[in-house]
């Protein structure tokens, strides 16, 4: 055996040994994980179609609305505008919701978002999203 052959065996086997010690469990995806040790799965849930549209005008005390889909416990869907908790109402229009409230009147010459928080006991099935709009008189 030559010097280039015994390199080559030599190289190979140090990259098989590093190779075979590695871990590769980070290099599935969430749900493998997930299912290796029992764990729920769940599809993240999302908004769409939200009205007013991202930095659109509005008077104070306007609606909005969005579409949710995905969420599988309407309790747990909380909305804010500008940091303030606003009621929303859901109406089931399977297989999504529609969702809709109003900008707090209070609200002036402004700027604010609406925040819209999914919460969940499994922490990947947790979402938030928003959006802004101007607030003007």
């Amino acid at each position: 055996m030559n010097k280039f052959h015994f390199f080559a065996l030599f190289c190979s086997l140090l990259i098989w040994d590093v190779h075979a010690a590695m871990d590769h469990s980070r290099h599935r995806g969430a749900g493998a994980r997930g299912a290796d040790k029992g764990s729920a799965q769940c599809v993240r849930p999302t908004l769409s179609k939200m009205q007013p549209a991202h930095l659109a005008t509005v008077a104070p005390g306007s609606a909005f609305s969005f579409v949710l889909s995905n969420a599988d416990d309407p309790e747990q869907v909380f909305v804010q505008v500008k940091r303030e908790p606003v009621e929303i109402a859901m109406e089931f229009k399977d297989p999504f919701y529609i969702v809709s409230g109003k900008i707090p009147a209070t609200l002036k010459n402004t700027a604010a978002r609406i925040d819209v928080k999914i919460d969940s006991k499994i922490p990947s099935c947790r979402a938030e999203e928003g959006w802004l709009v101007k607030i003007s008189e």
